[in-house]
């Protein structure tokens, strides 16, 4: 098995690979146009995760001010790649990264990896009381992002 090469080089993603995973995958971006992922990706701190010979099969992105915040966001392995612990590394590798040491907060929102997250120390919010949010689901199946 190869080993796990993470990089935050945004010249090295995939664009195509992962505007496919999270419009057609992911339940949290289901339509989302190839347009707003690129701006997405244009604006945050991504981390890219490569196999020699296969290429992209994972990705993460946070979207920070690389000094007081910052919001874990589009984490997935490909289907064809899971249950090696690739997910562990990618979210370990991002935790790790210098940018990112120091933030006073960092949130994520997830329906099914909280074991993953725990083990990094995320936890549910100590006070959600003071937790506001905007959320429209189905604002790319509307056509209101491009």
């Amino acid at each position: 098995m190869s080993a796990l090469r993470i990089s935050t080089d945004p010249a090295e993603l995939d664009l195509s690979l992962v505007h496919r995973f999270l419009s057609t995958e992911a339940y949290w971006s289901r339509g989302i146009p190839e347009a707003t992922v690129a701006r997405a990706l244009a604006h945050s701190l991504c981390f890219g995760a490569y196999l020699d010979g296969v290429g992209q099969v994972g990705f993460a992105r946070v979207v920070t001010d690389q000094a007081t915040f910052g919001y874990l966001a589009d984490v997935f392995v490909l289907p064809e790649h899971r249950g090696r612990g690739y997910a562990k590394q990618l979210v370990a590798a991002v935790m790790a990264e210098p940018r990112l040491q120091g933030l006073r907060r960092v949130m994520l929102a997830t329906a099914d990896a909280h074991a993953l997250y725990a083990g990094f120390g995320f936890r549910a919010p100590g006070r959600p009381e003071v937790l506001m949010e905007i959320h429209r689901p189905d604002v790319y199946t509307r056509g209101e992002a491009s």
